[in-house]
């Protein structure tokens, strides 16, 4: 990676950080269903408590309609945090499957990034997080946000209705 993308990711992160999307807790709609789920790193002590409103979309399928948290720690663990309410937000289950999945495999790819271009533009400002996936301790800090959505969304009940939710 060139050093000025590097840079470029770099001030992403901080931004998101800095200016983060989805910060404080909101109510879940009424006649929406919602979840709640406080995850934490041991290994760092970042935390997230995050609440998923999901609501029924067109076509019959789920949406998630909004995201609401609350958390501590680095400046990874928060920008990422802020990047996937961004992402997920207004998505049906099975795009957040899919997104869910792509952040993954990024982070799996030790740096190197992802040869598909289409799932990586899918990530929007979550392909800063490319760097993050060379080092394993800073993996665990970007996926944080992600735990708590798929704890979230199986706690509110829109998994056990969804064919293609975003359970492992």
């Amino acid at each position: 990676m060139s050093g000025s993308l590097e840079q470029m990711y770099q001030q992403v992160i901080l931004d998101h950080a800095k200016h983060p999307h989805g910060r404080g807790l909101v109510d879940v709609v009424a006649g929406h269903r919602g979840g709640e789920s406080h995850q934490v790193n041991p290994t760092c002590g970042d935390e997230v408590t995050l609440r998923v409103d999901v609501a029924s979309g067109p076509g019959g399928g789920t949406v998630v309609s909004g995201v609401s948290w609350e958390g501590q720690g680095c400046s990874i663990s928060q920008a990422s945090v802020s990047v996937m309410t961004e992402l997920v937000t207004g998505r049906d289950l099975d795009e957040v499957r899919r997104l869910d999945e792509t952040f993954h495999a990024l982070m799996g790819s030790r740096g190197k990034g992802l040869d598909d271009d289409a799932a990586l533009d899918a990530l929007g400002d979550g392909e800063a997080f490319t760097g993050v996936s060379q080092y394993p301790a800073r993996i665990k800090c970007a996926l944080l946000g992600w735990a708590a959505l798929k704890d979230s969304l199986a706690r509110s009940g829109a998994l056990a209705d969804s064919t293609g939710g975003t359970d492992d």
